[in-house]
């Protein structure tokens, strides 16, 4: 079912800053910017690596503001991991193959993720307290990241 880890989501106060440390400190470089209004964020894609099932990043949030599930999040937890994305061939499938095992489904139906992707959320108590995304790459074939 899982092709790839598609990406890690890292919440950050300060985009720009984040950036700045993860060219310098690692010679990654940022492949895509989006501000998703529905989920409440500023992101940045960094390219890690390409694999047979396709690409792995490092997406970097920044919360548009305090009530935001990632603002949220920076002021119960602090700067980290967010969730982790996996690369699935078809998001609606997965949904409905997890679910079926007893993993709760965030998400009613795929939406909306970077790049086109679709996208849909796995209750992370469910998941040993980690929050997981599900990735459909878009309908171009692209191994494309999601949110």
């Amino acid at each position: 079912m899982f092709m790839r880890i598609d990406h890690v989501g890292i919440a950050c106060h300060d985009l720009e800053e984040k950036i700045a440390f993860f060219e310098r400190t690692f010679d990654l470089r940022v492949v895509a910017r989006e501000t998703n209004e529905e989920q409440g964020v500023k992101e940045a894609l960094l390219h890690i690596a390409d694999g047979e099932g396709g690409g792995s990043y490092i997406q970097l949030l920044e919360p548009l503001g305090p009530d935001t599930p990632v603002g949220k999040f920076l002021a119960k937890r602090g700067e980290g991991v967010h969730h982790v994305a996996f690369g699935v061939p078809d998001v609606a499938e997965a949904m409905r193959e997890i679910g079926g095992r007893g993993v709760r489904v965030l998400d009613a139906e795929p939406r909306h993720g970077t790049l086109g992707s679709s996208i849909a959320f796995l209750h992370p108590k469910d998941m040993g307290g980690v929050l997981t995304e599900l990735v459909q790459a878009p309908d171009n074939g692209d191994a494309a990241p999601g949110h």
